[in-house]
């Protein structure tokens, strides 16, 4: 019950103190994310840790404001491939194909299906199916920094072409799709560190079909 003990100590902290969390920490929350699945294997996005303290301020403003911005220790930026392209998904299947110990022809058909697939698709349909697959690691990361009792705040309320912008993502192929700060609970000043967690009651969210 350990995990369902962590999940229910988290919540969306509203105000951090700008206590520093240990780098081991950090890690080990990247490691989870990074060992999220994702489609095909793809793991068509990457994460931007931003603690540079001038960094932040500038995107504070950016994310509407938002304390824990700039509060936090660390940020992490999640941001998808802007496209899926016949070099980006090759490279996937060939270093796969070589840490394996495999000869590239091993995985000829199930890539040639994705590159048919993929290909045709709009660069905004192939961005919106990235980022996606970047949010299952968005809630690897959430969940390990629960279970290091680490404060984190997922947060989607920022201008995305701002901060995409302010971080030369476009240059890089990515566009950023969620923010999650870490860092430590101001419990004197957090209007919502004592509310008790309410969810949808678990008889309604669960359907079982038997």
């Amino acid at each position: 019950m350990s995990l369902i003990n962590d999940l229910q100590w988290r919540y969306a902290t509203k105000k951090m103190n700008g206590q520093p969390v240990p780098q081991e920490k950090v890690d080990y929350i990247l490691k989870a994310a990074w060992l999220a699945p994702s489609s095909s294997g793809l793991q068509p996005f990457e994460i931007i840790v931003i603690t540079n303290k001038e960094l932040l301020e500038k995107v504070k403003p950016i994310a509407f404001g938002q304390s824990q911005i700039t509060d936090a220790s660390h940020l992490l930026v999640f941001a998808a491939w802007d496209n899926y392209t016949e070099e980006r998904i090759n490279g996937v299947f060939e270093r796969n194909n070589k840490e394996r110990s495999l000869p590239d022809s091993a995985t000829n058909d199930y890539r040639n299906m994705l590159l048919k697939n993929y290909l045709v698709r709009s660069a905004e349909e192939n961005f919106t199916h990235a980022a996606k697959q970047s949010y299952i690691s968005f809630a690897a990361a959430i969940i390990a920094a629960a279970e290091q009792k680490v404060d984190a705040t997922p947060m989607e309320g920022f201008n995305a072409a701002a901060l995409d912008k302010l971080l030369n993502l476009k240059e890089r192929g990515l566009r950023s799709v969620t923010l999650l700060p870490l860092g430590y609970r101001d419990a004197a000043n957090d209007w919502l560190v004592n509310m008790k967690k309410v969810r949808t009651p678990i008889e309604d969210f669960i359907i079982t079909l038997n």
